[in-house]
């Protein structure tokens, strides 16, 4: 069976290298024309670790990432919330990861040109369509670079993996409309700082009404003096956006930083942090309302193609990766396509969705709103008085769950 995945990214290598332990030999088809380490931090939560341990490229992307022990909250002030371990200090069979996106991409390019050859992989091929008949798939591609048409490739299924501009997915749903703002707009950044915390600390502060802040580091010990990369997001509600969602489009300091000059503490002056990130980006938090399908005939979509959504709770690559795992579970190399894809539509469609709709509602980090409204944004004398242990632990419980790596799930 001839498998083609439209994408190189998280979710299309993740799916080729599963597929290929199974004795298929996927074509990975990429649009740009190189490989470069373009991003900035994510977190691998342990049910997506666990699947890369799998496929056998979890110690290169340990080596190159930080172990993340534990989340801790604070408010705006700088006043201790609440704190949680995660990963292997949480009990999990396998860690939880904050890595730099290209020490994730990188090791599975390079394991799958090692297992399926490099005549496997092909770069400068941005899909543009794709149709099909009773039998097959046909993707047809153009050079992303001079727009000039490429042969088209047919396969038994094919797999967009293209992520959040999948041409598939416009083809599949032309009246979608646009993203769906939340109302809070995202600048990011890495940038070479002294550990804080734990060293190993998953740190979410303050909340979007009046500025909100994730930081974490993505690599250890980058200058030989013990400096860590640290990667921030700052996050604040604004009343729209105007530009397309791009990744790489560049943000401006003077833009939001007024919200957060007053989040120095004796932990981490975070002005200081952001002042000194050499390269900002913006992006908005944008999502798609869940699809009522993924699938047509020989074509399925996959990742944020498939559920793009709000990056709370850091699960999108998570989720891509699950996508993966279970459709190479229910493909055989004697298995019938269009019953596959839809099995693993059916499977799969409701489970994100719901992370969808819980990453606009309740997301981990809504333990910072609680706070928030409970206190009127001013500082408490004791967290205790204004909401209990418990319900903390019940609000990221419940993601947990719903996200698919509560532990309980795992180890049944």
């Amino acid at each position: 069976m001839k498998i083609l995945i439209v994408g190189g990214g998280i979710a299309g290598f993740t799916l080729a290298l599963l597929l290929h332990k199974k004795g298929f030999k996927p074509h990975v088809f990429e649009a740009a024309g190189e490989i470069r380490p373009l991003g900035l931090g994510i977190n691998l939560l342990p049910h997506s670790t666990k699947v890369l341990d799998e496929i056998g490229v979890l110690p290169d992307m340990a080596t190159q990432s930080i172990e993340t022990k534990e989340a801790s909250f604070y408010n705006r002030f700088g006043q201790h919330i609440y704190s949680e371990p995660l990963g292997l200090a949480a009990g999990y069979e396998q860690p939880q990861l904050s890595i730099h996106r290209a020490d994730i991409q990188q090791p599975l390019i390079d394991a799958f040109l090692a297992r399926a050859g490099a005549d496997h992989f092909h770069l400068g091929h941005r899909c543009t369509s794709v149709e099909q008949d009773e039998d097959s798939a046909t993707v047809h591609f153009e050079n992303q670079e001079t727009g000039a048409q490429l042969p088209s490739w047919t396969g038994d299924a094919v797999i967009s993996t293209e992520g959040i501009h999948s041409a598939i997915r416009r083809q599949f749903h032309p009246e979608e409309g646009d993203p769906v703002y939340s109302g809070v707009n995202m600048w990011r950044g890495v940038v070479v700082c002294k550990p804080f915390l734990s060293g190993a600390t998953m740190t979410r502060v303050g909340w979007l009404s009046t500025g909100k802040m994730v930081i974490y580091p993505v690599r250890d010990n980058v200058d030989g003096k013990g400096s860590q990369l640290i990667n921030w997001v700052a996050e604040l509600e604004t009343p729209d956006y105007k530009d397309k969602r791009d990744w790489n489009k560049p943000g401006r300091l003077e833009d939001f930083i007024g919200h957060f000059d007053d989040m120095a503490f004796n932990w981490l002056d975070i002005p200081d942090m952001i002042r000194r990130t050499e390269s900002i980006f913006e992006f908005p938090m944008v999502d798609q309302d869940p699809l009522d399908r993924w699938t047509e005939g020989l074509v399925t979509l996959m990742g944020d193609a498939a559920h793009p959504m709000y990056p709370r709770g850091s699960n999108g690559a998570g989720q891509a990766i699950m996508d993966a795992k279970y459709l190479a579970e229910v493909l055989n190399l004697d298995s019938d396509p269009r019953e596959v894809l839809k099995a693993y539509e059916v499977e799969r469609l409701p489970a994100t969705s719901k992370v969808v709709l819980t990453n606009r509602s309740t997301p981990p980090d809504a333990v910072l709103q609680v706070v928030f409204e409970r206190t009127g944004d001013k500082p408490f004398d004791n967290i205790e008085d204004v909401v209990s242990r418990d319900e903390l632990v019940a609000i990221t419980s419940r993601y947990k769950q719903v996200a698919g790596y509560d532990l309980k799930q795992l180890k049944g």
